[in-house]
């Protein structure tokens, strides 16, 4: 899983999570949206699951490289 992260350029997981992971931008984000459902209890349908998952991966995506490139900084940093 790692491997696969560490491919992946910082910058296209930026430019994913913002227009990807933000679609449609009006009247508000859908992964805002469908956070606010989830919190309210109103997430019932399949397709708004759907949609949280497919507007979500990207900003999880984005969180595990940043989170991956602090360990390995700190890795690199106690290593010399």
């Amino acid at each position: 899983m790692f491997q696969f992260l560490d491919r992946i350029p910082v910058a296209t997981l930026v430019v994913i999570a913002l227009t990807l992971g933000l679609a449609p931008f009006l009247p508000e984000p859908h992964v805002w949206e469908k956070l606010k459902m989830l919190h309210a209890g109103s997430m019932e349908r399949p397709i708004d699951m759907f949609d949280l998952v497919f507007h979500g991966v990207p900003w999880l995506l984005l969180i595990a490289k940043l989170g991956r490139l602090v360990v390995l900084k700190r890795r690199a940093g106690h290593v010399g």
